[in-house]
């Protein structure tokens, strides 16, 4: 018995070579079907690895760009065609996190950083009846889950950031969130 994958989209594993075979002859309804079918798992995949989106949208161009050009070279007997394809966006985007290097502040040209006499946000917040109410409540919350809510809500930090700074699991870091925010809720709507 034939092992059949069937996409999001109800394409099947044999809807795809066929697509794969006519994309090769370089049809574009079917190359428009193929993306279609197959763009949100590729994404997923490309996304997984770069962790920006942003960036992501630019490379899974490149991955279909690609499929366009080597359709022809997909073998069925060899794997199946979302399997391929995984392949090709898996194969790019690491190719693109490996070549990605952060920048050093020593490296940032000079006139970078400019000085600013306008008062920063967190000063205008504080500056706010609405923003001194924000401050007392958060006072209230436990030092470590407040400290988890001001880097995340002020600072931009991730769940997964958030987990390695403070040595907790991913999900424990959202339910300090989540509560937090509840308690910060009740606490400015009294």
């Amino acid at each position: 018995m034939q092992h059949v994958t069937v996409t999001k989209s109800g394409t099947t594993s044999s809807d795809l070579v066929g697509l794969l075979e006519r994309v090769a002859a370089k049809d574009r309804t079917a190359f428009a079907g193929l993306y279609e079918a197959t763009s949100a798992k590729l994404y997923g995949i490309v996304v997984r690895i770069l962790l920006r989106r942003d960036l992501a949208d630019e490379i899974l161009q490149e991955v279909y760009v690609k499929i366009w050009e080597k359709a022809g070279d997909f073998d069925a007997g060899r794997a199946s065609p979302i399997t391929w394809m995984a392949t090709i966006a898996r194969n790019r985007a690491l190719d693109e996190a490996r070549k990605a290097k952060p920048v050093s502040l020593e490296d940032m040209p000079a006139g970078f950083d400019v000085v600013s006499d306008a008062p920063l946000a967190l000063e205008l917040l504080t500056q706010s009846e609405d923003g001194r109410r924000l401050f007392e409540c958060l006072d209230k919350l436990e030092p470590e889950k407040r400290e988890v809510v001001v880097q995340a809500y002020l600072n931009g930090l991730s769940r997964e950031d958030l987990g390695k700074r403070f040595s907790r699991p991913v999900p424990t870091i959202k339910t300090w969130l989540h509560r937090s925010l509840s308690q910060l809720k009740d606490c400015l709507g009294t």
